[in-house]
């Protein structure tokens, strides 16, 4: 995707790709140039000029089908709702347990490192009245792909996303609950086709992130399972809380994977003022996240800033870019303002968090640097007297 352009109505870029088999991480360049239309309008803004006209009454009653199907009234768990306690997360939570009477058991995938205000939202999430699993994976174990995904993929983050969806899928199975609910869907970030489906939807359909089937190989961190054990003397119970569940053990589970925005239009703005309301969540106490303008998103790992300015570096779109782009979509600012946002504080390094995030890997500041050097794409960058510039951005003219 050497020719780079910029949504007319967002400040999306059509560097974001999408994977076609997540675990590889391999790039779809097929999907990733299906982002945008012929007028240069991302997915997610044609999405959300869609969900002007849904019927959301008529999807609101799809997904209490679907609750009444999967509904329990011998107090056994009936559905699992993944989060990491942020202000989504928790609004869907309430939405389901209050609303909808149901009897959630929530789930969370430990980040690589809490953050202060990361443990105090999840410590609220579950006080507001909810059973939690919280899922610690072998930190040495952690480390070790993470510090491969990083070298090899220029994506630390890597290891956590894989186990984060391994882990609902398979919990939900382990303790026979049929239906998991999880927040936002990829259409809203520009990275999902547009869902018209009901509760119809079928399971074969079911996003490649939660599964693998026996034909598929695996890698972390750009290598094969074979290899890691290999290299770090790691054994199969190291890696299986990484691996994805099997799709014909899904199957006859009958296990159902949704998004609640596929059937309620809820707002990310609204859901923090819902939050802030019930003292289930507090913002960054710092007033803004490194990299963006924003307060309320992804506070719960000290690798998220870490994990957005590789993406920075890699797509020339960062961690402003994404929120800009929401915002926009939502009508909480227009387009201009998201320009001079994105202008602002897109790829601003995240000092904060950094030595630790280098002590975790167990890398240098050199490694480090080198790494980041090798994985600039020459499309997207160039240097000017000793500084890398951006040949194209969304502030261009």
């Amino acid at each position: 995707m050497e020719n780079i352009i910029f949504c007319k109505k967002c400040v999306e870029s059509n560097q974001r790709f999408v994977s076609s088999i997540q675990h590889k991480m391999k790039p779809n360049e097929k999907k990733a140039k299906a982002l945008f239309d012929e007028e240069e309008v991302c997915l997610s803004c044609r999405y959300f000029e869609y969900k002007e006209t849904v019927d959301w009454t008529a999807r609101e009653n799809d997904l209490k089908h679907i609750l009444e199907k999967h509904r329990r009234n011998d107090g056994k768990y009936d559905v699992l709702i993944p989060g990491s306690g942020g202000k989504d997360s928790i609004v869907l939570a309430h939405i389901i347990k209050k609303k909808y009477k149901m009897n959630p058991l929530t789930c969370t995938w430990a980040p690589a490192m809490y953050t202060d205000i990361g443990w105090k939202n999840y410590q609220k999430w579950i006080n507001s009245g909810f059973d939690n699993y919280l899922f610690f994976p072998n930190k040495k174990v952690h480390r070790i792909l993470t510090k491969e995904a990083f070298l090899n993929l220029c994506h630390p983050f890597q290891p956590f996303a894989l186990g984060q969806n391994s882990f609902a899928t398979k919990l939900a199975i382990e303790k026979n609950i049929n239906l998991i609910i999880y927040g936002d869907g990829l259409s809203e970030r520009a990275i999902g086709e547009i869902n018209k489906d009901t509760f119809k939807k079928k399971n074969d359909k079911l996003s490649k992130w939660h599964y693998a089937t026996k034909e598929d190989e695996i890698y972390f961190g750009g290598l094969s399972v074979e290899a890691l054990k290999q290299k770090y003397d790691l054994s199969d119970n190291d890696l299986m809380p990484y691996l994805p569940a099997n799709f014909d053990e899904i199957k006859k589970h009958n296990l159902e994977i949704l998004h609640v925005t596929d059937y309620i239009n809820y707002h990310p703005q609204k859901n923090y003022y819902y939050v802030k309301d019930i003292d289930c969540f507090d913002a960054n106490p710092d007033g803004r996240t490194e990299g963006t303008y924003t307060k309320f998103q992804s506070l719960d790992d000290k690798m998220d800033g870490l994990h957005y300015y590789t993406w920075f570096i890699k797509t020339g779109r960062g961690r402003a870019t994404e929120d800009a782009a929401i915002e926009i979509r939502n009508g909480i600012i227009d387009r201009e303002d998201g320009v001079k946002l994105v202008k602002k504080f897109d790829g601003e390094f995240p000092k904060k968090y950094f030595k630790d995030c280098l002590e975790y890997m167990q890398i240098s500041e050199k490694d480090f640097f080198s790494t980041i050097e090798k994985f600039r794409p020459k499309h997207i960058w160039k240097k000017e007297k000793k500084k890398w510039k951006l040949r194209k951005a969304v502030w261009h003219k």
